[in-house]
């Protein structure tokens, strides 16, 4: 098959266009046949993107670690997939990826995709838009009637946040930058604070829930907005319990896991036209390396998404099709 692949440790400078060999399934996995996948730029800084779970190193490494795709194959003891199902997922990320024809996966973590999208916008919802539900609905509780203040805002977890707050009746602040002012607000917010112009700091207060999806700053200044009792959730810090001791708040530092059930529920939502991903550009597989070094400049609007197959997109169903385009 044709993969991106990388042979040592490196930035998207190391990646590779070349033929690797298929991978092989075990009784709990599926063979799926990969049409899109959508790439998270700092892979390249997680432990688990080159080694397995003992440490030991699995180089070469396919990177992409969400993907929509069809079932070409599944193992003995698979019961809950069909061959030719569109599926959609987020990968073992102690396992190869997703930037390649085929990638083998545990077939407990995919999720029949929804069926209004193309197979290149599903790609881009199972890691973003799963960080985003597991850190507000799992962790912080979020609920009706809640202030929830979402950091990040134009990106891929954060266009999810938004539309995730806006559903449960919270009232959305959110932080972004100058350019994604109106797509956020587009999206559910109702306050949007552009960062470069005003301190989220000196504007609010009392909040119930904090998504940080930057850290640093942000995420030492965010402590202070909170009531007493509320909750903060980072996808890129240390949610220290001093500090949170110190402002009487919760926190939780999370990493977002496979969820088939979870998957599920937001693909019906998406059926039903109350969430859509952003999609900020689209890249043939063969430029994986273009689109990981366009992440890391940062400021993307939603994901980035390879195509792996040029001409076989899912074909919406015409009942539930929204109007979006692979």
């Amino acid at each position: 098959m044709k993969a991106v692949r990388m042979h040592s440790r490196a930035g998207p400078e190391g990646l590779v266009y070349e033929d690797a060999p298929d991978p092989e399934i075990g009784p709990e996995d599926a063979l799926a046949k990969v049409h899109a996948a959508g790439i998270t730029p700092t892979e390249f800084t997680w432990n688990s993107t080159f080694t397995t779970m003992d440490k030991k190193s699995r180089l070469p490494i396919i990177p992409a670690f969400e993907f929509a795709g069809t079932i070409g194959k599944v193992g003995s003891d698979v019961k809950e997939l069909t061959v030719g199902e569109a599926v959609y997922g987020l990968l073992d990320f102690w396992r190869d990826g997703a930037a390649a024809e085929y990638v083998a996966a545990r077939a407990s973590d995919l999720a029949p995709m929804p069926k209004s999208l193309s197979f290149t916008h599903a790609a881009a919802i199972p890691l973003s838009a799963l960080t985003a539900w597991q850190s507000l609905y799992d962790y912080a509780k979020l609920s009706k009637g809640d202030t929830v203040l979402i950091h990040g805002a134009g990106g891929g977890v954060g266009t999810f946040a938004v539309q995730f707050a806006r559903l449960s009746g919270a009232h959305v602040f959110a932080t972004c930058s100058r350019e994604k002012t109106d797509l956020v607000r587009s999206l559910g917010a109702d306050q949007v604070i552009d960062y470069s112009a005003a301190k989220f700091q000196d504007e609010l207060s009392g909040l119930d829930v904090v998504l940080d999806t930057v850290g640093g700053d942000v995420l030492e200044n965010s402590w202070g907005v909170l009531r007493h009792g509320g909750s903060l959730v980072t996808i890129v810090g240390d949610a220290l319990d001093e500090k949170a001791a110190k402002h009487d708040v919760k926190g939780f530092s999370i990493l977002v896991q496979p969820n088939r059930m979870e998957l599920v529920d937001i693909a019906r939502l998406v059926d039903g036209g109350e969430v859509e991903p952003v999609v900020d550009a689209v890249f043939p597989l063969s430029h994986a390396r273009e689109a990981y070094e366009r992440g890391l400049k940062g400021h993307s609007r939603g994901k980035l998404v390879l195509r792996v197959r040029e001409t076989d997109e899912q074909v919406p169903d015409s009942s539930t099709n929204r109007g979006f385009k692979p």
